[in-house]
């Protein structure tokens, strides 16, 4: 028998030299169990496993057996079995650490996490950013109707400007979201290239006014005084016949902008203000109002009619949106694919937060939002989830909803 350094030395190279294989065969069953089927094989059962494969007789079992407690070489080998007991644990444990992490379902796009090129960045106040523009002709998406001639010509002549160091994923993400909120498409397909330059594919809305009103609402179209910058989605008091209605403005037609300084012709389009953000320019014009069904006829009966704007006061939701942007949280819209985990689940039941790091602030089921859901809110297939949390939280989490 060698000095005791010398065999300690030799058990641990026997031990290195036996473990690797019975240590890979480890992982592999601890990482594919896990990640396949949920299951965590017990440790005990792995390690025996290994020990049997690292060719020690009955595995757990040799530190029993004569010939190994009876030989010259019991140290060595006692030192080298250890060694394969230790790194077959070990490679086990993290086998199955990184099959409960690794998401279920990613995308190579979101694993290579490209960026644009240099040269389209433009440097403004210290900071890069990149113009976006719309190339070649803007498609038609399989499955819905085509795209009339100009909304189709209004799309491929927009542009938008971003942060340059967003990676592509996040820039298509964001102009697919502008996309649908100006033009309130039903879906949208945005590709970007390293160039900044957009290929898109879009499906109209699938219906026109008839899309804002909610139950029991309806649309009259009456001739009124218009506050300067009222626009659609403003919240108005409407005086007629000296009775006082609640209703939303859904869009206005200003006659003093057509040529002829009175109500549009047959062959010129009425200058409707229902954009979001611009405003009317005030005066007397044909208005869209969205009421209830009672005040409807009286409205449309009364001789004339008078509009106010109500005050929603200070729009504390903005300074949230700040507050959570200067901590590094950012919002993302999602929609949850056929054979995503989460169809069929509560929220409770999916536990965003823990599982993935993000939170739900709302979910669109069909057209109806509902705003801070519930834990028991089910999620469906097809349902639009805004949620918020970090870039790398949402990038994993967009591989898991689709």
């Amino acid at each position: 028998m060698a000095a005791l350094p010398v065999e300690i030395l030799y058990g641990l190279y026997l031990g290195v030299l036996t473990g690797l294989v019975p240590a890979l065969i480890a992982w592999l069953l601890g990482f594919g169990f896990r990640y396949l089927t949920g299951i965590t094989i017990p440790g005990l059962g792995v390690v025996g496993l290994g020990v049997a494969i690292a060719g020690l007789n009955g595995g757990l079992l040799a530190l029993a057996d004569p010939s190994l407690t009876g030989s010259s070489s019991q140290l060595r080998l006692t030192i080298a079995l250890l060694v394969v007991l230790t790194a077959t644990l070990y490679a086990h444990d993290q086998g199955d650490k990184m099959g409960a992490a690794l998401p279920h379902r990613i995308s190579l796009r979101e694993l290579t996490k490209r960026t644009l090129s240099a040269d389209v960045v433009e440097l403004v106040g210290g900071r890069g950013q990149v113009r976006l523009s719309v190339t070649g002709e803007v498609a038609d998406l399989e499955g819905y109707p085509p795209l009339p001639a100009g909304l189709r010509q209004s799309i491929a002549a927009e542009t938008w400007t971003f942060p340059a160091d967003l990676p592509l994923v996040e820039l298509e993400s964001r102009v697919a979201a502008a996309l649908r909120t100006e033009y309130r498409l039903v879906e949208v397909s945005v590709t970007l290239d390293e160039r900044g330059r957009a290929t898109i594919a879009a499906a109209p809305p699938t219906s026109g006014i008839s899309k804002d009103l909610d139950p029991g609402e309806r649309a009259v179209s009456v001739e009124a005084l218009v506050p300067t910058g009222a626009a659609r989605g403003d919240e108005v008091i409407v005086t007629a016949d000296g009775h006082e209605y609640d209703g939303r403005l859904l869009g206005v037609v200003e006659p003093e902008a057509t040529t002829n300084g009175g109500a549009p012709t047959a062959d010129e389009p009425a200058p409707v203000c229902d954009h979001p953000t611009r405003g009317a320019t005030g005066g007397r014009a044909r208005v869209t109002l969205a009421v209830d069904r009672p005040p409807a006829t009286s409205i449309l009966a009364a001789d004339t009619a008078h509009i106010a704007v109500r005050s929603r006061g200070v729009r504390r939701e903005f300074e949230l949106v700040g507050l959570l942007r200067r901590t590094g949280n950012r919002f993302r819209r999602v929609t949850v694919g056929e054979r995503s985990d989460l169809a069929g689940v509560t929220l409770e039941d999916a536990t965003l937060r823990e599982a993935h790091g993000v939170a739900v602030l709302a979910i669109r089921h069909g057209s109806t939002w509902t705003i801070a859901p519930q834990e028991s809110q089910a999620i469906a297939a097809g349902d639009e989830l805004l949620i918020v949390g970090t870039t790398p939280s949402l990038d994993a989490f967009a591989g898991v909803a689709a």
